[in-house]
């Protein structure tokens, strides 16, 4: 049984495996061989900085991001707001490197991204996207993936589902930590989409990467939940750069500075009063939002 079920992950990693990194399309390429860059910093110090960015991918002729500016402060949280489309993920993706800018640049602590290794520079850089990855594994594998080298460590997994809120609903699973999830296997249960992104938040944290990047990452949960677990990424994250999508703006409001970007273009940035003395575009998104509860 336990040969079969290894079995069949095998196809998906060999195909991984025989993929050519150089065919992939508008993706990062892979460095010659034998060609070096510069280690990344183990704590992010000044911050990371985009100056006028701008950003087509390969298959549309439109850019998506158009001559941005932005500094994120170390150590700071700071939240991305916009509208549908506006060009917000995509941006994420850029300060990950799976794609480079267009024009422009992007650099951490002052140094252009593509100076450092790159597989450092991945593993300093933790992501949880709205499309969030639901592994058939047990829950300590698909928390402990955020750091394979410590898959196993129990303690660790166990620390990271408690920053994430998770602990309360694994400790009810009839093996725990030791369940398996999704439908694959006969054995498994599957979660609701609240409890997998509070998989997905626990995979982030257990990576411990010094910059933690959440897409709308409460979109599953609800308010008492999201309450909850902004509480924990505030006092789990204190040393982190952190920088989150959101279109709640009970969450934003906790960010210390505010990106509103709108057609891909920087078009407002502040803080959350600031931004509404200003009466702009923030403004209206948030007044609209706070009628609902009036």
């Amino acid at each position: 049984g336990s040969l079969y079920q290894q079995s069949l992950f095998m196809r998906r990693y060999f195909d991984l495996v025989d993929m050519d990194p150089l065919s992939v399309d508008g993706a990062l390429k892979a460095l010659p061989d034998g060609d070096s860059r510069i280690p990344i910093p183990k704590s992010v110090q000044d911050g990371i900085s985009l100056t006028n960015v701008s950003f087509t991918y390969p298959i549309n002729s439109e850019p998506v991001l158009k001559n941005l500016t932005l500094k994120i402060p170390a150590g700071k949280k700071v939240a991305i707001v916009g509208v549908n489309g506006a060009g917000k993920t995509t941006l994420i993706k850029l300060l990950a490197r799976f794609y480079d800018p267009t024009e422009g640049r992007i650099a951490l602590d002052g140094v252009p991204l593509p100076d450092y290794d790159l597989q450092q520079l991945r593993k300093s850089v933790s992501i949880v996207f709205q499309d969030y990855a639901r592994y058939d594994l047990t829950v300590q594998e698909n928390i402990g993936i955020g750091r394979i080298e410590d898959i196993e460590n129990r303690a660790l997994v166990e620390n990271s589902a408690q920053a994430a809120g998770a602990d309360s609903f694994i400790s009810r699973l009839k093996k725990g930590y030791d369940t398996v999830l999704g439908k694959t296997f006969d054995e498994g249960i599957d979660l609701s989409g609240g409890e997998w992104q509070q998989m997905a938040i626990a995979r982030a944290f257990m990576s411990e990467a010094p910059i933690l990047i959440l897409d709308e990452p409460t979109a599953a949960l609800d308010a008492l939940k999201e309450h909850d677990l902004y509480e924990e990424i505030a006092r789990h994250a204190a040393d982190k750069t952190v920088i989150f999508i959101s279109h709640r703006f009970s969450t934003v409001r906790m960010a210390d500075y505010i990106a509103v970007v709108d057609d891909g273009q920087m078009v407002e940035q502040g803080t959350h009063d600031e931004l509404l003395a200003l009466g702009g575009t923030y403004a209206k998104m948030f007044n609209v939002q706070a009628s609902r509860y009036v």
